[in-house]
């Protein structure tokens, strides 16, 4: 078995050299000012030992990673009763197309597409205020890296506030269908909050670790969701992660992973290691180009396919 520490230090290198970037997310006007040559890569395995290699420890905005940890958080709230609110299957389809909410009624085709993540944060938010319902999404989220300096970065919220009017259309779309319970103001401010939480690879990939280990953290024993449960959340973010590239990632990477337009990737090598890239540069479909790159690099010379080596 090749080194794990040299493995993600050549692979580091490697994308530094690139020409071939993808294009920084300029829809958000925060996004934009990112430096699109930072590249960072962690990987943490079974028995906690940490590779890292780049940009490990920047700070970045994990936008649409957030909605692995909401999903987590809704079925604990709901439970199974959340899948009648949102899907389970690929979209085919641009992360905040209206299109599929008009034939389908209202409901989200799944919860990782940005109208599926809206339904699902208003679950979330059912019973509290936004404040409560945020400050519960982000201590979540400490509490999962062991890490409790990470915040919202209020800038990137506060911008996409400004900027969010397919979401608004999205939420105000799924309210005329009686999807959304809560005011539609409330439920994307929590939302556009907890898509701008900052975050860099090493704290992702620590609050990952649950889910590549049966649901629970290996280093404190804490089990966060069961192991049935954790399985079905891979296998959403196999077949739905990455939006209408999300074939193209299991085809080349063949793990279950969970994508960002701020160029975070996390991905779960089940009872290996958790990991997480970023490279600020994203592809057509909105995903980062040479983190997708870097993962498949990262299995094929671990052999951490799931679908073999």
């Amino acid at each position: 078995m090749p080194d794990l520490d040299t493995v993600v230090k050549e692979i580091a290198e490697e994308m530094a050299d690139r020409p071939d970037r993808g294009e920084v997310a300029t829809y958000i006007p925060e996004l934009a000012r990112v430096d699109p040559k930072a590249f960072g890569l962690v990987v943490i395995d079974a028995d906690g030992h940490v590779a890292a290699g780049g940009d490990s420890d920047t700070p970045f905005s994990i936008q649409s990673i957030s909605k692995v940890f909401t999903l987590t958080l809704a079925l604990g709230m709901a439970g199974d009763r959340l899948w009648r609110r949102v899907g389970r299957e690929p979209s085919g389809s641009p992360f905040n197309s209206i299109v599929q909410l008009e034939r389908e009624r209202g409901i989200p085709r799944n919860p990782f597409i940005n109208a599926g993540a809206i339904a699902v944060t208003d679950v979330i938010l059912s019973g509290h205020q936004p404040r409560e319902a945020l400050g519960e999404i982000l201590r979540f989220m400490q509490f999962l890296a062991q890490d409790p300096t990470i915040i919202i970065d209020e800038a990137v919220a506060a911008s996409e506030l400004r900027t969010g009017f397919r979401n608004i259309a999205l939420a105000n779309y799924m309210k005329s269908f009686g999807v959304l319970d809560n005011p539609v103001d409330f439920t994307l401010g929590v939302y556009f909050h907890h898509c701008a939480i900052a975050m860099s690879c090493r704290q992702l990939a620590n609050a990952t670790r649950f889910l590549a280990h049966s649901g629970r953290n290996p280093m404190t024993g804490y089990s966060v969701v069961s192991a049935e449960r954790a399985r079905r959340i891979n296998a959403v973010m196999l077949t739905c992660g990455h939006y209408d590239g999300s074939g193209e990632f299991a085809y080349r990477v063949g793990l279950p992973g969970k994508s960002g337009v701020g160029g975070g990737i996390i991905a779960v090598a089940p009872e290996k290691a958790s990991i997480a890239v970023w490279s600020p540069g994203l592809d057509a479909s909105g995903n980062s180009h040479l983190g997708r790159i870097a993962l498949e690099q990262l299995t094929k010379r671990l052999g951490w396919s799931i679908f073999g080596a």
